[in-house]
C-alpha cells in the first residue's frame, strides 16, 4: 500500500459485515484471532493480558488493519488508528451473509478460522441480533469521540468507492 492514505486502519462491524481488508494489501489482523489461539484440536482463549499485549504489538507497527466486532477492549487500536471504518450494514444483509458464508464453508468454498458447525451457525444469528440491539448502540456512542477519523459505510459499494477496490 502506498503511503498516500491511512496506514493504520481499524474496521469494526458485526459478523457478516463484509470485512475484506486483504484487498488493500496491508497486513491485517482479525480480532477473533487476537482473542483466540487457534489449534487443530480446538481454540483456546487468551488471557486478557495476553490479548491486550498482542493487540499492542500489532498496533505499534507502522502499517496495519485490525478488523472485527470487538469494541470493549480495543481502545488502543482506536487511539492509534489513522482511520476507523464502521461497517454499518443492515441486519437483513448480515443475516443473508451469515447463511451464505456457512453454506460456502460447509462446501469447502470458503475457509474458516473455526469448524463451521450448526451450533456456531445458530450462534451467528444470536450474535447478529445482539450486535443490532446492544453492541451497535454502544459502538456508535464510543466512536463519537473519534469523529475526525471515523467513516461509516453502509454497504460494499461504499467500501469499493472509498478504497477503489472490488470486494
Amino acid at each position: 500500500m502506498a503511503k498516500k492514505g491511512p496506514t493504520k486502519i481499524h474496521i469494526i462491524g458485526s459478523v457478516g459485515s463484509g470485512k475484506l481488508s486483504a484487498k488493500l494489501d496491508v497486513p491485517f489482523y482479525e480480532l477473533d484471532n487476537v482473542v483466540w489461539k487457534r489449534f487443530k484440536t480446538g481454540d483456546v482463549r487468551r488471557t486478557d493480558e495476553e490479548r491486550d499485549e498482542l493487540l499492542g504489538e500489532i498496533t505499534s507497527a507502522d502499517v496495519w488493519i485490525v478488523e472485527g466486532v470487538h469494541h470493549k477492549w480495543v481502545h488502543p487500536s482506536f487511539e492509534r488508528a489513522d482511520l476507523i471504518i464502521f461497517l454499518d450494514t443492515s441486519y437483513r444483509t448480515r443475516t443473508f451473509r451469515i447463511i451464505k458464508r456457512f453454506v460456502r464453508q460447509k462446501l469447502g468454498l470458503e475457509q474458516a478460522n473455526y469448524k463451521p458447525t450448526f451450533r456456531i451457525f445458530r450462534n451467528m444469528f444470536v450474535w447478529n441480533a445482539h450486535f443490532e440491539n446492544e453492541s451497535k448502540p454502544e459502538i456508535e456512542k464510543m466512536l463519537g469521540r473519534y469523529s475526525e477519523k471515523l467513516v461509516v459505510l453502509k454497504d460494499n459499494s461504499e467500501m469499493e468507492k472509498y478504497f477503489g477496490t472490488k470486494q
